[in-house]
């Protein structure tokens, strides 16, 4: 059903596999973990320029807040005159609420099939629903996508510290025999997929920090709008819990659900969450210099259309008008 999906993802990582087959010896675990990195740098240089336009758009909306409090108590009762006097502000202001939607709509499917072409390379047993029944002799010896068998068998085969790649802390002992090492355990595993857990969970609440703290500043500063009245207390109870479950839910869940990760995907959580780290002070640090320039721009403005000092005022009504006037 998801095919769509699966197969672009097992090319790009089969690419980069190839690539890396060229300075490194291309059964490593390195190689194997270092396509998963490139993967994960090739979705988010492809996902850089909607980021961008996520954080514009977020700002927009920001300063806007005032607005649309006004429009919502004026035309308070009326949903269609709202919606309508909405989408006005929303083109005035050349922004897009679905803009902010775009990012994580696009990292979900591409998570999720990642897990699915790294998983598929080991499908023997059945324990948990996981496997697909295959032998060890059929699984080493089917294609998965647009990896053939040789490349079934080097993944299988590859290892970060002894562990296999798709390896994971709550695997069935059955699936054990596909990596065809027998000196495996689930210690083993464990020992080196919960340290990679925690480091993910720990990037995912630094960068919610990173944000939250950003927030704040913003907002000591003066350069986020205040809503006033009822809608108030509402926005910033939601905005709380907002900022809560991404310090702390989000991190916990890592951790609650962190032994159906293999270490493959492991990789993959842990250099999407590392690029966030540094893509969002970069990110911020350009929007800082895109605001403080507008500020500039508006400023000068101000300047220029302002009459000059002493300058005398000039009255441009006719002479029939000044007559009345008079």
């Amino acid at each position: 059903m998801l095919n769509f999906i699966y197969w672009p993802i097992s090319w790009v990582l089969k690419f980069w596999h190839e690539v890396l087959g060229f300075i490194l010896p291309k059964d490593s675990g390195i190689s194997w973990i270092l396509a998963i990195v490139l993967l994960t740098c090739t979705v988010r240089l492809l996902l850089l320029k909607p980021m961008v336009n996520q954080m514009r758009s977020t700002r927009k909306m920001q300063e806007m807040q005032p607005r649309m409090q006004e429009i919502r108590e004026k035309y308070k009762g009326d949903q269609q005159k709202i919606a309508e006097e909405t989408q006005k502000l929303y083109r005035e202001m050349g922004t897009n609420p679905l803009a902010s939607c775009i990012v994580p709509l696009v990292q979900m499917p591409i998570f999720i099939g990642l897990l699915h072409v790294l998983r598929s390379f080991n499908r023997t047993g059945d324990g948990g629903g996981v496997g697909l029944g295959f032998t060890v002799e059929q699984n080493r010896n089917t294609a998965n996508y647009a990896f053939p068998p040789s490349d079934v068998q080097s993944f299988l085969d590859a290892d970060f510290l002894g562990v296999p790649l798709s390896a994971y802390m709550s695997m069935p002992e059955e699936m054990f025999a596909a990596f065809g090492n027998a000196d495996l355990t689930r210690a083993n595993i464990i020992a080196v997929c919960a340290p990679l857990v925690v480091l993910c969970a720990a990037f995912t609440h630094f960068n919610a920090r990173i944000m939250i703290n950003r927030q704040a500043a913003r907002k000591a500063a003066g350069k986020t709008a205040k809503p006033q009245g009822e809608m108030a207390a509402m926005m910033e109870s939601q905005m709380g819990m907002m900022n809560k479950m991404m310090l702390w839910f989000f991190p916990i869940m890592i951790l609650a659900t962190g032994v159906i990760w293999h270490i493959g995907l492991l990789f993959y959580m842990l250099t999407n969450n590392v690029w966030t780290f540094f893509q969002t002070r970069f990110l911020n640090n350009k929007m800082d210099a895109e605001e403080a320039a507008e500020e500039a721009r508006k400023v000068e403005m101000k300047r220029t259309t302002a009459p000059a000092p002493g300058a005398r005022k000039v009255d441009r009504r006719t002479k029939k008008q000044r007559k009345q006037g008079n």
